[in-house]
């Protein structure tokens, strides 16, 4: 099984005939990820790599059954094509854009607690399950099949810790690029919630970095519902208080909350162990599977 994507997952690009939207679907579609429809305003009727496009996300999925989206949509426009994707009847929307302003997504996100679909992004590489469907920019070629759900704040990790796991022969149900703004969609406690509920995941990956509170949430979410084992990672040990460390959500304050410290024993006190390299996590994991 898997969570959020499989092979019969049905997708629309928005942002399709952009020089990253394009490159990427053209990524997407040769991963074997079910494209079905582009959607930009104004190009409709065109072509993108065989893909129609339509002028609006809404007439793409009804036009053709489609039941997601990934956005490659530029900053200052991607909060309304946002709007407009959980407007019309998706289950996903996955928003690869970085730098949407804050304000933009504090509407998105009031907007998304008033519909059913999950919303991961922005600032993320997206969301794959091996060998099925990617909606994104994951390197499909680090990722295989197996057992480990993985969850991240930051592509480049994921792409380590993958590379890790996979060159073990450590196979992965899903991999969610949850993202690193201060405001997403998909934070790790509904990531987790996914993955103890499908019930081939054996064991999840959950990879945070310095600011905000949100691994120390996940901690004690793991500690009441997690019956699934949890191994960890806290990026940014060194980081100065205040200063920003390449995502945006990624600041310690002067408070000392959102420290690595104060996450990793958060995390340990709920009995996950905490990697200090990307390969002690595969050594973790590889204990547990």
């Amino acid at each position: 099984m898997s969570v959020l994507v499989d092979a019969e997952t049905r997708v629309v690009v928005q942002g399709i005939t952009g020089g990253e939207g394009r490159f990427h679907t053209e990524q997407m579609l040769d991963y074997g990820t079910n494209v079905v429809a582009g959607a930009v305003p104004g190009k409709g009727g065109q072509e993108v790599t065989g893909v129609p496009v339509y002028d609006t996300v809404d007439r793409a999925a009804r036009a053709e059954d489609a039941d997601a989206s990934v956005v490659f949509v530029p900053p200052a426009f991607a909060g309304d094509a946002l709007f407009e994707a959980l407007d019309a009847p998706l289950d996903l929307v996955v928003a690869i854009t970085e730098g949407i302003p804050t304000q933009d997504m504090s509407a998105v996100y009031r907007r998304l607690g008033e519909t059913d679909a999950h919303l991961v992004g922005p600032n993320c590489p997206g969301v794959i399950t091996p060998g099925e469907a990617k909606l994104g920019i994951l390197p499909g070629n680090i990722f295989s099949a197996g057992d480990v759900g993985l969850i991240s704040r930051s592509g480049t990790l994921t792409y380590q810790i993958v590379d890790n796991l996979t060159n073990r022969g450590i196979g992965q149900t899903t991999a969610i690029g949850i993202g690193g703004d201060p405001i997403i969609g998909t934070d790790f406690v509904d990531a987790l919630e996914l993955f103890e509920a499908d019930t081939d995941t054996e064991a999840v990956v959950m990879c945070g970095e310095i600011g905000g509170e949100d691994e120390e949430e996940a901690a004690r979410y793991i500690t009441e519902y997690m019956d699934t084992p949890v191994v960890g990672f806290i990026a940014g040990r060194t980081a100065p208080p205040g200063k920003r460390m390449g995502h945006a959500g990624a600041i310690v304050s002067g408070s000392g909350t959102g420290t690595a410290q104060s996450k990793i024993e958060a995390l340990e006190n709920a009995g996950v162990p905490v990697g200090d390299t990307p390969e002690e996590v595969a050594d973790h994991v590889e204990d547990i599977v």
